[in-house]
């Protein structure tokens, strides 16, 4: 008898932990195929009581004088992502700041084009008087090394990069590897096969950023997961921010492997990403803009289980707002997880509250400096 007992102690202990790993995925992978079982996680630290971010600054701004222009990167607004984000924050000065929509203007960044257009591009905006200007990319730093001292009385805003002795530009950082972290924390727990992917746009320094946080992310949750990497275009080749059929393949080729869920740093080539996961049954993680809400993408909003918001939005808003009360210093020189310049989106509703609790505490421990987050693979 008492041999019958353990065994059947042993056995019910069995199946309580194949119910647990079976219920910690945190959401549902519809139609997911494979042979792999969910992740085994490590503790997760617990969600603070208060939040730990900074609470947005309410006062009210009237810049209704300034005439904005913003030059974008390849795929401008409508690429469902980077530009998007900085369409937002413009978007958001015309409504809140009095920002009249005929004082404004907006041209894009064509794939590979030469230097010497992007100086045209700035050169035409601030010949037209718009001030101030704001580059969207770290792809205008050269032309605004050339451009910025022509114009010492514009005052322009750089996305991503900054350029050194210019005293008038202002650079728009990011800690891109903070919310891919928590990306990569998601990504873990919605496989059901303990296996996941990234897919970049193109191999540069700033998007191995998105992939060195994701990994560690992914790793640090699920320290036995399987992470593919995969990257469009090489250094040099910025076509493969604005390629959705490569995007398709890589991350077919991915899932193809056994990874089930997918971020993607890619741009506007992101399309192909999410139509790869949606006909193999995956799920998908998207970036910069909370891309389940975009329209460009709305036939395959069903796999986006989260997005790494990269508030691009907030910072271009912010930057416009500081211009208007005569104030740049009030910036803060990183947008991070503590002043809201990174996170994650919950539209949708496949992050429920047990995830989103635990995505609070690791986010603590990021804001806190418990956890140091790579910004290199």
């Amino acid at each position: 008898m008492r041999g019958v007992a353990v065994a059947a102690i042993a056995l019910t202990s069995v199946m309580t932990m194949a119910a647990c790993a079976k219920d910690s995925g945190g959401g549902s992978n519809n139609g997911s195929a494979g042979t792999g079982a969910a992740c085994e996680f490590a503790e997760a630290p617990s969600a603070p009581a208060t939040s730990n971010t900074s609470a947005a600054n309410g006062d009210k701004v009237d810049a209704s004088a300034l005439k904005i222009g913003l030059a974008y990167d390849i795929g401008g607004r409508g690429d469902a992502s980077f530009n998007d984000s900085a369409a937002a924050g413009l978007d958001k000065a015309i409504a809140d700041m009095g920002v009249k929509k005929e004082n404004t203007r907006e041209l894009s960044a064509a794939p590979n084009e030469d230097e010497s257009a992007k100086q045209t591009r700035l050169r035409q905006l601030a010949s037209e008087g718009f001030n101030p200007i704001i580059g969207v990319g770290f792809a205008y730093a050269e032309s605004l090394k050339v451009v910025a001292p022509e114009f010492p009385n514009v005052k322009f805003g750089l996305v991503d990069s900054a350029v050194e002795g210019a005293t008038n530009v202002t650079p728009l950082l990011f800690a891109e590897q903070e919310g891919s972290f928590l990306a990569g924390v998601i990504a873990a727990y919605q496989s059901k096969k303990c296996h996941v992917g990234f897919v970049g746009g193109v191999e540069i320094p700033l998007i191995q950023k998105f992939e060195a946080g994701y990994v560690q992310g992914a790793t640090t949750a699920a320290p036995k997961v399987k992470v593919e990497k995969k990257y469009i275009t090489p250094a040099g080749d910025f076509t493969g921010f604005q390629d959705a059929p490569k995007g398709q393949e890589a991350a077919k080729g991915q899932i193809d492997k056994g990874a089930d869920v997918i971020y993607q740093a890619a741009g506007a080539s992101g399309k192909g990403i999410f139509s790869a996961a949606k006909q193999a049954g995956a799920l998908a993680i998207g970036v910069d803009s909370d891309q389940y809400n975009q329209a460009t993408v709305a036939d395959t909003k069903d796999v986006i289980v989260s997005s790494m918001l990269k508030r691009v939005d907030v910072a271009v808003f912010d930057f416009i707002k500081a211009v208007a009360k005569n104030d740049l210093a009030s910036l803060p020189k990183v947008f991070d997880l503590k002043v809201n310049g990174v996170g994650y989106s919950t539209s949708g509703g496949k992050i429920d509250a047990k995830l989103q609790g635990i995505l609070e505490g690791y986010k603590a421990q990021i804001i806190e400096g418990k956890i140091q987050v790579k910004d290199k693979p």
